[in-house]
């Protein structure tokens, strides 16, 4: 059994991964079992995991719209350094998070200039696709 924590836009996600039989592994999600499918490929290939749940996941509620922009991470990876503070004025084009993705450092920069309100991730962390790293205001 080993346990992971993820955090998804802003949601932090408890993952326990039970057991692996074959190609199907038991996982919960903050204590919401599910059966996840991976499909067997070339030798080359990894596998990708088929999600299939098991219970009805709970809907989040939607957060209202703000005056504050999130710099989301362009594809999955696992941040390096952080390049600003909270409190921080940054301007449109400025590194502001390294993230490794793909065995390569990529530089994610600022895309209007503010003031740096909140930073979401911590050095090291890995992130999905759309995750929120940096709130400007």
């Amino acid at each position: 059994m080993k346990q992971y924590k993820y955090k998804i836009n802003g949601n932090l996600y408890n993952v326990t991964v039970n057991d692996v039989e074959d190609n199907i592994a038991r996982v919960e999600v903050n204590g919401i079992p599910f059966n996840v499918e991976m499909e067997k490929k070339a030798k080359a290939e990894a596998p990708k995991p088929v999600v299939r749940p098991v219970a009805k996941p709970v809907s989040k509620p939607v957060a209202p719209a703000t005056t504050q922009s999130g710099i989301k991470s362009p594809l999955p990876g696992v941040i390096l350094d952080i390049k600003v503070k909270e409190g921080d004025e940054v301007k449109k084009g400025q590194t502001v998070v390294i993230l490794e993705a793909m065995k390569m450092e990529n530089s994610i920069s600022s895309d209007r200039s503010g003031k740096v309100v909140a930073i979401k991730v911590s050095k090291g962390e890995s992130v999905l696709e759309g995750t929120d790293l940096i709130i400007i205001e």
